[in-house]
């Protein structure tokens, strides 16, 4: 660079402008040096840009780091039908005032109880109301929970299967023949009620001498 201008110093005033254009042209050429003449904000843009790549990898590394914190809600697998059925009970099977005291008893029983399914059972397709049962999915448990009725029912016990409308109050007998949660209340068969009478003793009569 010093023998350049040493150079110049011994040329005429036209050439010593055409080696300046010479030399300007040397160095801008120089992919080093680009950066050198960068305007200020094109500079700063890039190291924005840099700064931003350099965020974006630490946020992406926070992101995939596994959460701690408390467990968050999960919805029961099973839907409860516990509201139909307190309904069913209220405005069509223990309805009115006579029934009063039997329903607040129920109700209050269903309250207590964990189950999310409960069954109403009918004494017939007349749908007179005899007992409330807790019914489980999974293990197709049928437990009596309060009333009269056997203290559990299997599939082989059931006659019909019935649905609540809640609009309607009153019940529909459907025509499925599996049990689901889907199911509000059943009857079982007929002689299952039937009960054996106990059997009179027979009276010793004397005999006679």
């Amino acid at each position: 660079m010093l023998f350049m201008f040493f150079l110049m110093a011994f040329l005429p005033a036209p050439a010593q402008g055409i080696f300046q254009l010479c030399s300007y042209l040397t160095l801008c050429s120089r992919p080093d040096s680009a950066d050198g003449f960068l305007s200020p904000s094109r500079s700063s843009s890039r190291n924005g840009e840099k700064d931003w790549e350099n965020g974006s990898t630490t946020s992406s590394v926070t992101s995939n780091t596994e959460y701690t914190g408390p467990r968050l809600y999960k919805e029961p697998s099973a839907k409860s039908n516990k509201h139909i059925i307190q309904n069913a009970l209220a405005h069509c099977c223990l309805a009115g005032k006579v029934n009063e005291g039997q329903k607040n008893k129920i109700l209050e029983q269903m309250e207590k109880c964990e189950a999310n399914n409960f069954l109403i059972l009918f004494r017939d397709a007349g749908c007179q109301f005899r007992s409330v049962y807790t019914y489980c999915p999974e293990t197709e448990e049928i437990t009596r929970l309060a009333g009269i009725g056997p203290k559990s029912v299997t599939r082989r016990m059931i006659d019909g299967l019935y649905k609540y409308n809640s609009d309607k109050k009153q019940f529909s007998q459907i025509p499925a023949k599996t049990m689901s949660a889907s199911v509000d209340a059943v009857t079982i068969h007929n002689h299952l009620w039937q009960t054996k009478k106990p059997a009179t003793p027979k009276k010793v009569v004397p005999a006679q001498t």
